[in-house]
């Protein structure tokens, strides 16, 4: 994604909050953020699932910077961020260090999604904590 991308991005999120997106401005948010989601993505994604695998894999590259991943160094992920590769989730490119492997890219998505969920159960989990006490 280049910086005129980026811009058009942020300057079309701004406007949703404020909540006045027309049906055009509306696709090509959806449009670049498809963009932007799918950049790490070395495989073809599920043509009528794409928008969405293409959102979970951005979830969780944010989710792992955010709590890591068992013994993968922090520093190390958000230094070379995380590529999707048909077989393996890697710091960096395809090449580099395997975080996880996979038998085929459904497995691999359905892991991700699981993570994913297991984030957002925990999260939740911690927010009622905090209100409870």
């Amino acid at each position: 994604m280049n910086n005129k991308q980026k811009k058009r991005l942020d300057d079309l999120n701004k406007k949703a909050k404020e909540g006045v997106l027309e049906y055009e401005e509306l696709m090509e948010r959806n449009e670049l953020e498809f963009i932007r989601n799918k950049q790490n993505i070395n495989f073809r994604l599920p043509l009528a699932e794409k928008y969405y695998y293409a959102w979970q894999c951005y979830l969780f590259e944010k989710n792992i910077k955010k709590h890591g991943f068992y013994n993968t160094p922090m520093e190390e992920i958000n230094s070379k961020g995380i590529s999707f590769n048909k077989h393996s989730i890697n710091i960096g490119c395809q090449y580099s260090r395997d975080i996880k492997r996979f038998n085929d890219k459904m497995e691999l998505l359905g892991f991700v999604v699981g993570f994913n969920e297991s984030c957002e159960i925990f999260s939740y989990n911690k927010r009622m904590n905090k209100e409870v006490a």
